[in-house]
């Protein structure tokens, strides 16, 4: 208990608003009795968030316990009753409920701490079921004894203490507390630790459950610390859904692993459960495969798609084929956001530009999309090539050789492949144009 209220002392300042998650079990009433001794002493405006999950009878015994509870103690009382359930998962579905509500009121009093009565022995038992059945670097350790939100903290002060303290304090001091019975039953995986496992362990270290903490601790901080590393890395090698490959050389595989459970996460999101680790070992041997096009599906409807160093992740839909055809006067913005447009002077001569002779050509300038028999007689060679092999000796990315715009004349002589080649058509400086075009990538790509 000390280890406890040093933590909490250290903790807390004048004046905090605190919501206690209280179900009138050992260990959150315990809590409950340890934030009311500090009370006056830090002058806390404690709320009791309680939530009747309606499968017990005693449910509603309790629910009279803890409202007089907190009127005599002067405590405002938040209370959810659970009135059904929607599918098999019984404790995933009332737990997500039961922090749902803890949030609300979390806001609703723009709370600092949220504080729950986690306590050493289901620190040990949630580790041990994660090691037993398989997690993450940050499921391995455990419960936190503090997450920090974007508004508020949660805390679990009770990390220090096991199960039996907590009940033998409150024995011993004559307070009142609620067993539910169903914490006795083997049928569930976390009763078994407690009544099978957790009592060898203790046998053997009277305080093992500090040294678990200590493990948690220590594991966290690595996590946190390759968390920086992974983040950092992202933030260099990913942006609009493409993982640059050329910037994961030599990068060892653990690390690939987090990097790619970061971007999953972006991806998918609240879905995140749909991905496995047989979907990130596909992305990472795509990643190190000498092929310079593969692809494959993941869940959601999204391929990865690897074109030469590039790694895209795409809608389905994004993939279909996007035919266009305009007429160019002045300017003309593509389906992609980039701009082909007339100027009157320029001093480049990259594949960006290109300087035309309307005495050579037939008016107006057209902007299309690639049709599959297009053939260009490119700029200083002999006869015409296919465009399907100009894009590829020009390593474009198959996924962008559909949506990139060929320019012809009305007669369908194409004139130009607007960032890749020039055809035949295209004047030299100290020649006579009269038409100057641009190509210009929507605002956020260099171009230059």
């Amino acid at each position: 208990m000390d280890k406890t209220l040093t933590y909490l002392q250290n903790l807390l300042k004048p004046k905090d608003v605190i919501v206690i998650a209280t179900s009138t079990g050992p260990d959150s009433m315990f809590l409950l009795h340890l934030l009311l001794q500090l009370k006056d002493q830090y002058k806390l405006k404690i709320i009791v968030a309680h939530v009747n999950h309606n499968v017990r009878k005693e449910s509603l015994e309790e629910e009279e316990f803890i409202r007089r509870f907190t009127k005599e103690h002067e405590l405002i009382l938040e209370y959810l009753k659970i009135t059904a359930y929607s599918n098999d998962n019984f404790h995933n579905e009332a737990r997500k409920k039961r922090y749902e509500f803890f949030y609300e009121v979390v806001h609703k009093y723009q709370a600092k701490y949220l504080m729950t009565a986690h306590h050493g022995d289901d620190l040990m038992e949630t580790i041990l079921m994660r090691l037993t059945r398989g997690s993450s670097l940050n499921g391995y350790v455990g419960i936190k004894k503090q997450t920090i939100k974007e508004d508020f903290q949660i805390i679990r002060p009770l990390l220090y203490m096991t199960k039996d303290e907590i009940k033998s304090y409150m024995d011993n001091n004559d307070l009142k507390y609620y067993l539910d019975a169903s914490n006795n039953s083997s049928k569930y995986t976390r009763n078994r630790y407690r009544k099978e496992v957790l009592p060898f362990l203790k046998k053997e270290n009277k305080d093992v459950h500090l040294k678990y903490l200590e493990f948690s601790e220590e594991l966290e901080q690595a996590n946190n610390y390759i968390e920086k590393i992974v983040l950092k890395k992202v933030k260099a090698i990913y942006k609009d859904n493409i993982i640059d490959i050329s910037k994961l050389k030599n990068t060892e595989d653990f690390i690939l692993k987090k990097i790619l459970g970061v971007i999953f996460k972006k991806l998918y999101q609240e879905d995140l459960d749909k991905i496995n680790k047989k979907h990130v070992q596909k992305i990472i041997e795509m990643i190190k495969s000498s092929k310079a096009s593969l692809k494959i599906n993941l869940p959601g409807n999204i391929i990865a798609v690897k074109e030469y160093n590039n790694l895209k992740f795409l809608n389905t839909k994004e993939e279909r084929r996007q035919e266009y055809k305009y007429i160019l006067k002045q300017e003309v913005t593509l389906p992609n956001g980039n701009i082909i447009k007339q100027v009157l002077k320029s001093d480049k001569t990259d594949n960006y530009h290109i300087y035309l002779n309307s005495q050579e050509i037939k008016l107006p300038i057209i902007v299309r999309s690639r049709q599959s028999q297009d053939k260009m007689a490119v700029k200083n060679l002999n006869g015409t090539k296919k465009i399907q092999d100009i894009l590829v000796n020009a390593k474009v990315p198959k996924s962008q050789r559909d949506s990139l715009p060929i320019v012809v004349d009305s007669q369908n002589n194409i004139l130009w492949i607007p960032s890749v080649k020039k055809s035949k058509f295209d004047k030299a400086k100290t020649k006579n144009y009269d038409i100057i075009l641009k190509y210009q990538l929507k605002e956020g790509k260099n171009n230059e």
